[in-house]
């Protein structure tokens, strides 16, 4: 794909895409992880929306 740019632009865009701080290695992505935090969430603000309800009724 060619780009849109004009060559001195394009070449300040490579330069700031090469610094440093925009070379960082992630970390893999870990969906049990993920899934673990939604459901210890949602367990934990249905225990809280009972205890509400206890102390309202």
């Amino acid at each position: 794909m060619s780009s849109r740019l004009n060559p001195d632009d394009q070449k300040r865009v490579e330069q700031y895409l090469s610094a440093p701080q925009h070379q960082i290695e992630r970390q893999p992505f870990k969906l049990w992880r993920l899934l673990l935090v939604i459901f210890i969430a949602v367990i934990g603000l249905g225990l809280l929306s009972r205890l509400l309800s206890r102390l309202v009724l």
